[in-house]
C-alpha cells in the first residue's frame, strides 16, 4: 500500500534557527561572520531568509556552533521544497482556472487525455498532454511566439486558442508515433499524380492509402478530429525535420478532403520551414498571400480554369454530365460539383446528389 508524503504546513527557514543558535551563544552576528569567514551582510541574509546556506556555509557553520553539516543542508533542503510545493500550488490554481477553458470531456472521449471529474486531475492531465510546467509556458507557446526560432505560431487572434492548441498538440502527438522516409522534395512532386488517381478511384480506403503515398516521400499524413468551437479543416507544418499535414475532415466531404490535401501539399511544396499554415479568420497581408497561392495550387490540380470553363460554358449540370466530365479532365464527379457549389453555379440541392459524403474516423 502507497501512502502520500508527510507535507508540513509551515517550514521555517535555517536562518532562523542560525538566530536562535546565536541568542543561546551570545554571539554577535558580526563575530559569528567574523568566525565563519562570510560577510557580514551574508549572514544577515541568511537570518533575514534572503539567502540559502550552501555546503562550504554548513561546514563553516559546524564548526563555530557544533551542529553538524547536514544538518543545516536537511533544513535548507525542506525548506526550498517547502517554497517550491507553495509555487506549485499558485501554478496549479492558475492551471485549474485555465483548464476550465478546454472541451475536456471531449479530449477525454477522444481518448486524448485521462477521464477526470476533478479540476486538479484534469489540469494536471492537460499540462502532461501539452508538456508545459506552467500555464505561462502554454501562452508563450501558443500565443506569444516565444519559440519564434523554430517555427512561428500564434493562435492569438483566433475564435478558440485552447481548442485550436489541443487539436494542434494531438498532431504533434501522433506525429512522434509515424515513421515515413526521409522527405523528398522531387519524390512528392512525382507522387502528385498518383494521389490524383487515387481521388479518382476513390477506393474505401483513400485515406490510408494516401497517408501510405505521402510517407514514401517524407510527408507525415495526420488525422485528427477537430473539437467542438475549433472547426478547422487542416494545417501544415515542419515538426522534427518532417513536413506534417493534419486533416481534421470535419466537413465530411470527399472534394473538401482533397481540396485540403493538395492546399497543404501546396504550402509545404510553395512556402517556408517556419510558418505554420492554420485555417483561421483573418489573415495578415503575407499569410493571405501564400494561403491564395495554396488555394491556387490545389485548385490547378483537381480542375484547371480552362476545363472549369469548358463545364461551365456547356451548361448541362446533370450528373451523367458531370460525370463524363470527370472522366475527361481526370478529376471526381465531387470535385466538379463542389467547384461549381464554390462559384454559386449551381445549388446545394443539385450539388448534393454528386458530392460524396465521407467520415474519416468512423468506425
Amino acid at each position: 500500500m502507497t501512502t502520500s508524503k508527510f507535507v508540513p504546513k509551515v517550514v521555517f527557514h535555517p536562518g532562523v534557527t542560525l538566530a536562535e543558535k546565536l541568542k543561546e551563544m551570545n554571539m554577535s552576528i558580526k563575530e559569528f561572520a567574523l568566525r565563519v569567514s562570510k560577510p557580514e551582510k551574508t549572514i544577515h541574509a541568511v537570518i533575514k531568509g534572503d539567502s540559502s546556506v550552501t555546503s562550504d556555509m554548513s561546514v563553516a557553520f559546524e564548526s563555530v556552533t557544533n551542529i553538524p553539516a547536514h544538518f543545516w543542508l536537511n533544513k535548507q533542503r525542506n525548506y526550498d521544497e517547502y517554497k517550491a510545493r507553495l509555487r506549485r500550488e499558485t501554478v496549479m490554481k492558475e492551471a485549474c482556472a485555465w483548464s476550465k477553458n478546454f472541451s475536456y470531456s471531449q479530449m477525454a472521449e477522444l481518448g486524448w487525455v485521462a477521464s477526470y471529474k476533478e479540476t486538479h486531475e484534469k489540469a494536471k492531465a492537460l499540462m502532461s498532454f501539452f508538456q508545459i510546467s506552467s500555464v505561462k509556458a502554454w501562452e508563450d507557446y501558443y500565443l506569444n511566439q516565444k519559440l519564434k526560432v523554430a517555427f512561428r505560431i500564434s493562435l492569438s487572434n483566433t475564435k478558440d486558442p485552447y481548442a485550436l492548441s489541443a487539436w494542434l498538440r494531438q498532431g504533434e502527438i501522433q506525429a512522434s508515433l509515424q515513421s515515413v522516409e526521409e522527405y523528398d522534395e522531387s519524390k512528392l512532386k512525382k507522387v502528385l499524380p498518383v494521389l490524383k488517381t487515387l481521388m479518382c478511384q476513390q477506393p474505401v480506403s483513400f485515406a490510408s492509402k494516401a497517408k501510405e503515398i505521402l510517407a514514401e516521400s517524407g510527408v507525415k499524413l495526420l488525422y485528427t478530429p477537430c473539437l467542438s468551437r475549433a472547426y478547422v479543416s487542416g494545417s501544415t507544418r515542419w515538426i522534427k525535420g518532417y513536413p506534417c499535414i493534419q486533416i481534421s475532415g470535419y466537413n465530411k466531404r470527399y472534394d473538401i478532403f482533397w481540396f485540403t490535401l493538395f492546399h497543404e501539399i501546396g504550402h509545404i511544396l510553395l512556402h517556408g520551414k517556419k510558418d505554420i499554415f492554420l485555417e483561421r479568420d483573418s489573415y495578415s497581408e503575407d499569410e493571405q498571400k501564400k494561403e491564395t497561392e495554396a488555394n491556387r495550387f490545389s485548385s490547378n490540380i483537381l480542375l484547371q480554369p480552362e476545363e472549369e470553363r469548358e463545364i461551365i460554358e456547356n451548361g448541362n449540370f446533370s450528373l451523367d454530365v458531370i460525370k463524363d466530365y470527370a472522366m475527361k479532365f481526370n478529376t471526381h464527379p465531387s470535385v466538379i460539383a463542389g467547384r461549381l457549389l464554390h462559384n454559386k453555379i449551381i445549388s446545394s440541392a443539385r450539388a448534393k446528389e454528386m458530392i460524396v459524403p465521407i467520415d474519416l474516423f468512423k468506425d
